[in-house]
């Protein structure tokens, strides 16, 4: 059933635009309305589906009450429904013509009843809009991330005075939510780990959190690393392309969400991370996720780490037993049917990767002249000696917007291409620049995938 829109302001809460510390008590009302007592309890349901639209239809307020009545059965009181705020108990014109029958068949009759509403029945929006004057709710700020347990704001400047009882509210109406925390600097903007400074504005000071994502745990201390749960569907967008058996060099790793749900496919990923607490952080989600076979953690600068990466994959002999797990059975069975005579399956770790992932978005195209040499002097390594292709390149940048994107893909060519030395153009075989999500209004996050260049890799 609709809400009712013709007298909304009955059902708002009360409005105090000079609250700077939050009261609750504040919010308390009563709304007079009429009920109609319901004589037999069994008739509750026919009745309220008869009287469709006389009935009161308002979120999160039920219209089933309990009316206190020593004369009713056994003094328990009589159900009753919530009716439309349009019907008056006192004035039988306002009664429809379906009330009416039901009164003369004495299965309902009408009552006055004072609904009682609180802080508890509104909305984190509803008590926001009565505590910010009008001329700030253009863009009240409803949007927030979560990262386990803490609510992440961005407060715009207008905003500032009422952060704790944002905060204070946020708290109270998503369970889930134990610490609001408000950013004050964009994330890097003084260290390489994409951390950020923050204020506490409600709550538990404890940053330790756990985090699901694509099958995967993860725990860390959000103050020390980068996590950004708006990237959710990216990281499984880019995860979707690799295939198991192959080679994937995660360059920027952060706590592995690239990582750790590729290894869990069985991907030999080489994860690395220049921040100490990232690579602590994707050591534990290593071993917590079990995927330590397939997945090796490193703590280097990503630029040394890509020349460094590439020579050691093609000196690291590493085969993975991946057979099935034999079940328990008796011994009698266990001896017919000996393990030794089921063949064993092995997947061999290549020895060149095939993508390379780059999310530092900031600068992460700067590290692009590192892919210049990569494999020179194995040439016969790749194709048209063997099957092998060389790598893709998946590295996230940050350029302006528009609506089609096409300044933007030209703009990022030009910069691979003056990274690399070699021409990258918008409408190559092999390349996508992706529309990964908006960031600011006239900023957005791409991913740039295209094919290693062999003038590149052989230089």
């Amino acid at each position: 059933m609709p809400e009712i829109t013709a007298i909304p302001d009955m059902f708002r809460p009360p409005v105090n635009h000079a609250m700077r510390v939050l009261d609750r008590s504040f919010f308390r009302k009563n709304v007079s309305l009429a009920a109609a007592r319901v004589l037999e309890d069994n008739q509750i349901s026919r009745c309220r589906n008869y009287l469709g639209q006389d009935v009161l239809h308002i979120d999160r307020i039920s219209c089933v009450r309990l009316i206190a009545d020593d004369q009713s059965a056994g003094g328990r009181g009589w159900k009753a429904l919530l009716l439309n705020p349009t019907i008056r108990p006192e004035d039988p014109s306002t009664w429809s013509t379906k009330l009416l029958e039901l009164i003369e068949a004495k299965k309902v009759d009408i009552a006055p009843y004072e609904l009682g509403l609180s802080y508890d029945t509104w909305t984190y929006h509803d008590i926001l809009s009565a505590i910010i004057p009008e001329d700030g709710q253009d863009e009240l700020p409803t949007g927030f991330s979560i990262v386990g347990h803490v609510a992440h704001l961005n407060l715009r400047e207008q905003y500032l005075q009422y952060k704790n009882l944002i905060a204070a509210v946020l708290l109270d109406k998503n369970p889930a939510i134990r610490t609001v925390i408000n950013k004050i600097d964009d994330v890097g903007a003084e260290n390489a780990y994409r951390t950020f400074k923050y204020e506490l504005l409600a709550g538990d000071p404890s940053l330790q959190v756990e985090i699901k994502e694509l099958d995967c745990t993860f725990r860390f201390d959000y103050s020390k690393v980068y996590w950004n749960s708006r990237l959710n569907t990216e990281h499984e967008r880019l995860v979707d392309l690799f295939r198991p058996g192959e080679a994937v060099c995660d360059v920027m790793a952060g706590v592995g969400p690239f990582a750790v749900p590729a290894a869990k496919r069985r991907i030999f990923v080489w994860a690395n991370d220049l921040n100490p607490d990232s690579y602590a952080s994707l050591v534990n989600a290593t071993s917590l996720n079990k995927v330590s076979l397939f997945l090796q953690p490193f703590n280097e600068d990503g630029r040394s780490f890509i020349h460094r990466s590439a020579r050691k994959l093609l000196a690291d002999h590493r085969q993975i037993d991946v057979s099935p797990k034999v079940k328990r059975r008796s011994k009698e069975t266990a001896s017919s049917h000996s393990t030794e005579s089921r063949p064993r399956i092995h997947m061999t770790q290549p020895k060149t990767f095939h993508h390379y992932v780059m999310n530092l978005p900031a600068i992460a195209i700067t590290f692009l002249d590192a892919f210049i040499g990569l494999y020179k002097g194995h040439e016969d390594l790749f194709s048209p000696h063997t099957n092998t292709r060389l790598p893709m390149i998946h590295v996230y940048c940050f350029s302006t917007k528009s609506d089609d994107n096409k300044a933007e893909e030209v703009k990022i060519c030009e910069e691979i291409s003056s990274r690399i030395g070699f021409p990258i153009q918008p409408n190559d075989e092999e390349l996508e620049i992706w529309d990964v999500r908006d960031v600011a209004p006239q900023k957005r996050m791409f991913c740039a995938s295209f094919r290693l260049p062999p003038d590149v890799a052989f230089r």
